[in-house]
């Protein structure tokens, strides 16, 4: 089989983003099984063991026999980073393009996407005692503190990180304490993965009311499923709370419900909101993307499907 390329003569890489319930899994795989591809995973909570319901990975019977990758790769006790995960996708990628097969980038997390489109830099390892007392200042001070300050130090990062991300506020931070340079000076210097390839990206985008009612309805997919069963499985496997997967929506909320937080009802309703304010905070993020080409509908619709399709072949994709 002829490996798709683009009308450049170099290697195509397709990646379908966007906010999440979208319908970007289903177009991806239909666009996998369209051109011969096979799916690479995009999204940072479906490469944990053992994390399927709240995370909404694509069911083992519903991914048409399309192979997909990165997908339940490390523990869940694991530190796998967006660094780590460039460098993981970009071995993946040009594997499948060696088989003669198109690689669709499908998910949402836009940081992995831009560390494996534009490189990132790993940075020095932890230092404990620095994050300790930063976060010690985001105690005391609020952790739009913290923002204050790296807007002083390197405003090209305080613009890209929210200012109440605290996580990415004290790598961004301790990167700067620790090497003497700013984390957009060491962007700068950055080398992306996959210089080699052209990249024709897809994103969905959807009305918030059209978000919200798609979420209510998986939540609700989600609990007949077994994802509160699939809490206490994990808690009982030894998971530790303080576990990564543990800290992302659903099973946060989850886990303050079995403490008493709130009730079955007020549980659900407050994982649909805090999905409509991630969804809104996705759009913000890849409409950053200059890569990005909007299409306004569902993943899992016709018309959507043919845009996207246009798109790809417009790129020069072999058939």
């Amino acid at each position: 089989m002829t490996v798709p390329r683009s009308a450049s003569g170099r290697p195509l890489l397709v990646a379908v983003l966007g906010p999440t319930a979208t319908g970007k899994s289903a177009l991806g795989i239909r666009l996998a099984r369209t051109y011969g591809g096979e799916v690479v995973n995009c999204d940072s909570t479906a490469v944990y063991r053992r994390f399927d319901i709240g995370t909404d990975k694509v069911p083992v019977e519903e991914q048409g026999g399309i192979p997909h990758h990165l997908v339940d790769v490390v523990e869940p006790t694991a530190v796998y980073s967006a660094a780590q995960y460039a460098r993981d996708a970009a071995t993946r990628i040009r594997e499948i393009s060696a088989r003669g097969r198109l690689p669709v980038l499908v998910g949402g997390t836009g940081f992995y996407f831009r560390a494996l489109i534009e490189g990132l830099f790993d940075g020095p390892g932890r230092d404990d005692a620095v994050r300790a007392r930063l976060h010690a200042r985001a105690v005391r001070h609020g952790v739009e503190h913290l923002h204050r300050i790296l807007h002083r130090v390197d405003p090209p990062s305080a613009a890209r990180i929210m200012p109440r991300d605290e996580k990415r506020l004290i790598r961004a931070l301790e990167v700067w304490l620790l090497t003497g340079q700013t984390l957009s000076a060491h962007f700068a210097e950055t080398r992306p993965p996959l210089p080699e390839y052209d990249v024709c990206v897809v994103g969905l985008r959807l009305p918030s009311e059209d978000i919200a009612a798609r979420v209510a309805r998986r939540v609700d997919a989600q609990w007949q499923r077994g994802v509160v069963q699939e809490v206490h499985d994990n808690l009982a496997a030894g998971i530790p709370r303080d576990a990564n997967p543990f800290g992302g929506l659903v099973y946060r909320q989850i886990l303050e419900m079995l403490d008493g937080v709130r009730d079955d009802a007020e549980t659900r309703a407050l994982i649909v909101r805090e999905n409509r304010h991630y969804a809104r905070r996705q759009l913000i993020w890849f409409r950053k993307e200059p890569r990005v080409i909007w299409l306004n509908g569902a993943g899992e619709r016709d018309d959507t499907f043919d845009a996207a399709r246009a798109l790809i072949e417009a790129h020069g994709v072999c058939r």
